[in-house]
């Protein structure tokens, strides 16, 4: 899988963009803020329909875009998958300019108008970023997020159980708070237990299957990377078992009426990532956590390979001014083999030059992109 043109109206600093990629290693230079993340960020929403770093999706509409009270940001890419080719397009569309302004995202893959859901696995990519290491030793949110987004991209019916739990769990919040308050009956929970139980309990299996397979991918890489000296072990945390769920919910009635919120899912599960016995979430060095970091990466791209039709597009966002030369060696090993991978860096000097000789070379300047 491939994207072989991409076009930005209007995102971030991009005022109007035409870009044909090359197929294999694409090189993007420059100093920062210039447009580079701005770049593999408006690739991941194509994938996701999700921003990686955005507070507001009105920050991903250019600030200089507004016409006649409406501002828009379009993004459309030519992808080129093994059996076929699809046009995927998403506009954003505020009606007035602010931080609050709400927007409207619209969808087309091939022309017909889709929605988000259908959107989700079209493109397949793999994100890499310095902020990774927040999820080792982050908010458990982080790896929860984490592990939502890489199970949707190769599993719909994933997605469409994490939209109907998050649905059902906003329901049983305010029911719960209404129960709390003597405002609703008790026994109004039993259709919403029901809800919860059927869709967490998918959720909770295919993150178990998920992380198995990704601890198996990991291990031997994250072996390597520390000489041999450091095994890796992942494991899922759940608040609950998928098969005692139920008994759960009935143990825990009482104190969820009384805190107005639902205490035990999925919404409440953690991931860990162990050396020997220690839980490196909490205890780990910055230097291992992001070891480890780099290790989850490289076999979630392993793992997501293994899974689709195609070879996920694999996104590097300056990644190696924080890895010594080594570990440098390693990943551009590591990603050299995929069909298309897009990296971003401030200096040339980190990539060997049989490297740079392989790669497609782009400048990038004020929202502009030339071959170097």
């Amino acid at each position: 899988m491939h994207i072989a043109h991409l076009s930005l109206t209007n995102f971030r600093n991009y005022e109007r963009l035409e870009l044909d990629l090359p197929p294999h290693l694409m090189l993007l230079q420059g100093d920062n803020a210039q447009g580079k993340t701005n770049l593999l960020e408006a690739i991941y929403l194509l994938a996701t329909a999700k921003s990686h770093r955005a507070t507001a999706e009105r920050e991903l509409i250019n600030w200089s875009a507004p016409t006649e009270g409406l501002s828009v940001a379009r993004l459309l890419a030519q992808v080129q998958k093994r059996m076929e080719s699809i046009r995927v397009e998403l506009a954003l569309r505020a009606a007035y300019p602010g931080p609050a302004a709400h927007v409207q995202k619209r969808i087309r893959v091939n022309g017909v108008a889709r929605r988000a859901i259908d959107l989700v696995g079209q493109v397949n990519v793999v994100l890499f970023s310095s902020q990774d290491i927040d999820l080792i030793g982050g908010a458990p949110s982080l790896r929860r997020r984490y592990l939502d987004i890489t199970n949707s991209q190769v599993n719909s019916r994933y997605l469409r159980a994490l939209q109907r739990y998050n649905k059902v769990l906003l329901q049983r919040n305010h029911l719960l708070r209404l129960i709390g308050e003597r405002r609703a009956e008790g026994s109004q929970l039993d259709f919403w237990d029901q809800e919860l139980l059927e869709h967490g309990s998918y959720l909770i299996a295919q993150r178990q299957l998920m992380v198995a397979e990704l601890n198996d991918l990991a291990q031997p890489i994250h072996y390597l990377l520390t000489a041999e000296h450091e095994k890796l072990r992942m494991t899922y945390l759940p608040s609950v078992g998928a098969t005692d769920f139920g008994d759960r919910l009935r143990d825990v009635r009482k104190k969820e009426i009384a805190q107005g919120m639902s205490l035990v899912g999925p919404h409440r599960d953690d991931l860990a990532f162990l050396i020997g016995d220690v839980n490196m979430n909490v205890y780990g060095s910055r230097g291992q956590q992001r070891t480890i970091a780099l290790s989850l990466k490289l076999a979630e791209a392993r793992f997501m390979r293994s899974k689709i039709a195609d070879e996920p597009i694999l996104l590097l966002d300056d990644m190696l001014s924080e890895l010594d030369a080594e570990r440098r060696h390693h990943l551009l090993g590591s990603v050299a083999s995929y069909q298309q991978v897009l990296i971003t860096t401030t200096d040339l000097d980190r990539f060997d030059p049989g490297f740079l000789a392989e790669a497609a070379l782009f400048r990038v300047s004020e929202g502009r992109i030339k071959p170097l």
